[in-house]
């Protein structure tokens, strides 16, 4: 172990010192460093500075923070706590810029916290590869907008040239070019000399200078420059870097700027902006009714697809004539559509049946989830569109080989798509009750908590069209209403009360109603729930909403127009018996029912007669059954079955030959190409199917009838994919540790690093560091006799079953039969090991 007392000198060091709790901070940060295991402390450093690793860990920085690792990006290696906020905040620290002063000391937590930055205040260090991707270079300017300094900028510049750059910027000449350099980078960081000699520049040059100055640094210039350029190329001012190009050095920019790395350095998030409030009972109560549509458009949708679905394409997903149709259908916009599809999909209630002529259709799932209340159904549909990687919002776009994106097709899965709309929903609940936010300030404040993640298009990184996508398909889903977070949202969360909302003197409020904007450090980031806790805001969710949502009706108002009002929601057979017997007209708070022949006729073949309708409508109509319906009824069953077709292929028979002699006689009927096989019979080459239509279509209302005679019923047969379950998401990286996993490998990385570092005594041959030692079977086994007998403790090197080698530190127990027991430091238990897969053996130092 490192002495504290003694400044660190690597980042194994910095992490040698650290306690558990730290470690733990760093690991749950970042995950990826505990995948799997490191051995040892020098090694979680060593992957701790990968670039892959830094780069996600960098994604994951806000702003400020990041503005903080940029500054130290650009300052002296190690830096000083002092010159690091002289950075951020200016000539005068402090008291130039007091909310910077007080963000910094966090920002810098926050770099220790993810082994990003190590050291004391007195001396920190950017880990190497974060300096390497944050440094100003040509290919990658930096968001400083700095440039290179005065070193790197004259690397390859001649000794005569720079000497004649010190002389015209008034310094002595000195013996060499690393001494003139530095003189030179001192001239430039002292603000009183750097002022005289600015104050000397002629207006032109010092234009010049405050157009570099905020970046980006690089310029232009001819062979022959300006008097005015020529002024600033003699004094150093502007560096050449390649032909025709020159740069501002970074320390005169950082003169320009009065010391600041950052031309807005934006130490506090931007506050989510209330833009309306309403009363929580009318936010609740609208989040009631969508979250009701969402069940009807989901079982709509299903049901649509009971008998089979839309075929599969053959690189997947949904055509896009399936997906207009399925719109028109539901009778929402196609985007629309592509999200309930793909809701459903995220829920496990559709899928591909997996068949030779592959379809999408409704898996078993779907009958276990419409016998559930309606308030569970909706849970089911909120948590699968929480948890869901796959963005609906991408229907339609391109991917990366400018390939469709469709529905229920590949290439929708984005790993932040969870993780935005937890954050969304979780800023709103930070709201006080009834408020709706402006959406661009979320938009503003995700782009600060995040701002190098996901890659642009149309002006839009991922996140904000996840986010935009998040606020409307949550008001879609009810988890909204009007805007703003509902009670039962709230608790799907896990989140905590809100703070009761001001009284409002209207209902709605307008935008220009000012409610009280919270402190950021109120907006912190939910935790995400784990399986137990999620279960239990469910189960919360679901008692606050199912007061809210209407009860199901058993009755419909009947109305002389051939219609029948549903003033709610139905009951399950009733409203499965209604839209049989007529045709869905318009939804809305109440559906209308349009009764027609062929409405009637569906009924009819479906097993109903006359009376049976009749029936049913007395018993469920609150009114009347008006006598044009009673008559519709009785006329299309009149003529119901007067037709019979069957298969000759088919063939038409009817008891009153004048009837068949009025069809050939029709011209409509030619291209069935019917033929008379006896006065009551026609034959025909259609298949039965064709047939029936035909002759609906041209007013008649046959019967099909089986090969005996019988009238067959059609009754709509379900198809259902074999048992599926629901898409698995895709994981942005490795999952957070659980704490049982997290001090499990605290100890595996401790114990690890023991063995690593501890001292052992000199043995025969020299083991050189890292390595494992090397030791006869002889030595072996007479060495862990010794160490049974004297207490002594260990060090071995071990390869196990799978040719993993490991080092140990043990204090062996007992030896016998080949095997020896031993107390492991390393794993903190006693085991047992074959003394043939031990490499060596080495006694440990006395101290």
């Amino acid at each position: 172990m490192s002495n504290p007392a003694t400044p660190p000198r690597s980042l194994a060091e910095a992490l040698r010192a650290r306690d558990d709790a730290s470690l733990a901070v760093l690991l749950r940060a970042r995950p990826d460093l505990i995948t799997p295991v490191p051995t040892d402390l020098t090694q979680l450093a060593t992957r701790a500075g990968t670039r892959a690793s830094v780069l996600r860990a960098l994604e994951r920085l806000d702003r400020f923070t990041l503005q903080t690792a940029e500054a130290l990006a650009v300052a002296g290696d190690p830096a000083s706590y002092q010159e690091l906020l002289g950075l951020m905040a200016g000539d005068g620290g402090d008291s130039r810029d007091p909310a910077v002063a007080g963000e910094l000391p966090r920002a810098v937590a926050a770099l220790r916290d993810q082994a990003l930055v190590w050291g004391g205040d007195d001396r920190l260090r950017l880990v190497r590869t974060a300096r390497e991707v944050l440094a100003p270079s040509p290919q990658h300017p930096s968001p400083t907008g700095l440039g290179p300094t005065v070193r790197e900028a004259t690397s390859g510049m001649s000794p005569g040239r720079i000497q004649e750059i010190v002389a015209a910027a008034g310094l002595p000449s000195t013996h060499d070019s690393v001494s003139a350099v530095d003189a030179l980078t001192k001239l430039f960081g002292h603000r009183k000399k750097m002022a005289k000699l600015l104050a000397a520049a002629p207006a032109e040059s010092r234009e010049v200078l405050s157009r570099l100055v905020w970046g980006p640094p690089y310029g232009q210039i001819t062979p022959e420059p300006a008097a005015h350029l020529r002024w600033l190329l003699d004094r150093g001012l502007l560096l050449p870097t390649a032909p025709g190009t020159v740069v501002l050095p970074r320390e005169v920019a950082l003169h320009l700027r009065e010391g600041r790395a950052h031309r807005e350095p934006e130490p506090v998030p931007p506050a989510v902006e209330p833009a309306a409030a309403h009363r929580p009972q009318v936010v609740d109560a609208t989040a009631a009714g969508q979250a009701y549509t969402s069940l009807a458009t989901v079982e709509e949708l299903l049901k649509d697809w009971d008998e089979g679905g839309p075929a599969v394409l053959r690189s997947g997903g949904l055509s896009v004539r399936d997906l207009k149709r399925t719109a028109v259908a539901l009778d929402v916009p196609e985007p629309i559509a592509a999200f309930w599809v793909e809701l459903a999909y995220a829920a496990g209630l559709l899928a591909s049946d997996g068949e030779a002529d592959e379809r999408y259709a409704v898996t078993p799932a779907y009958d276990e989830w419409l016998d559930r209340p309606p308030a569970e159904r909706w849970a089911q549909l909120a948590e699968a569109w929480l948890t869901a990687t796959r963005a609906s919002g991408l229907v339609g776009g391109r991917d990366a080989k400018d390939r469709a994106l469709s529905a229920l097709g590949p290439g929708l899965d984005r790993s932040a798509a969870p993780e935005v709309r937890h954050r969304v929903l979780s800023l709103l609940a930070a709201l006080p009750e009834g408020a709706a936010p402006a959406a661009d300030s979320v938009l503003a404040r995700l782009r600060w908590e995040r701002p190098l993640r996901g890659p642009r298009q149309h002006g839009d990184d991922l996140r904000t069209r996840l986010a935009r996508w998040t606020l409307s398909e949550a008001e879609l889903l009810g988890v909204t209403g009007r805007g703003a977070l509902s009670a039962h949202g709230r608790a799907l969360l896990g989140a905590p009360a809100a703070e009761k909302a001001p009284e409002q003197a209207a209902e709605p409020s307008g935008p220009g109603d000012k409610l009280p904007v919270r402190h950021h450090h109120l907006s912190a980031a939910l935790e995400p729930l784990s399986p137990p806790e999620q279960a239990v805001a469910t189960a919360t969710a679901v008692r606050l909403l199912a007061p809210l949502l209407p009860e199901p009706l058993d009755h419909v108002l009947l109305q002389a127009d051939l219609t029948a009002v549903a003033p709610g929601p139905l009951r399950r057979p009733l409203a499965d018996a209604l839209g049989v017997l007529a045709d869905v007209e318009s939804k809305g708070g109440a559906t209308v029912y349009r009764f027609t022949p062929a409405s009637v006729r569906r009924a009819l073949d479906a097993g109903q007669t006359a009376a049976d309708l009749h029936a049913f409508l007395t018993t469920h109509s609150r009114t009347p059954v008006p006598q044009p319906l009673a008559y519709l009824i009785d006329d299309v069953a009149r003529r119901h079955g007067h037709l019979r077709v069957g298969a000759a292929s088919a063939y038409v028979r009817c008891d009153d030959d004048t009837v068949l002699n009025e069809i050939m006689a029709d011209k409509r009927a030619s291209g069935l190409r019917l033929r008379r096989l006896a006065p009551t019979v026609l034959a025909t080459q259609a298949d039965p199917a064709a047939l029936l239509e035909g002759l609906r279509a041209m007013g008649y209302a046959p019967a099909a009838e089986s090969a005996e005679g019988d009238v067959l019923i059609t009754r709509a047969h379900a198809h259902r994919t074999p048992p599926r379950t629901a898409p698995e998401p895709v994981p942005d990286g490795p999952p957070p540790p659980d704490p049982t996993l997290l001090a499990a490998a605290i100890r595996a990385i401790r114990a690890g690093d023991l063995a690593a570092t501890t001292p052992r005594k000199p043995a025969g041959a020299a083991v050189k560091g890292g390595e494992l030692p090397r030791t006869t079977a002889a030595e072996t086994l007479a060495t862990m006799q010794a160490a049974v007998l004297t207490g002594d403790t260990l060090w071995i090197g071990y390869v196990n079953a799978e040719g993993t080698a490991s080092q140990r530190v043990i204090a062996p127990i007992r030896v016998e039969g080949g095997f020896v027991t031993a107390y492991d430091h390393t794993a903190d238990e006693v085991r047992t090991y074959p003394l043939h897969r031990v490499t060596g053996v080495a006694e440990l130092a006395e101290d």
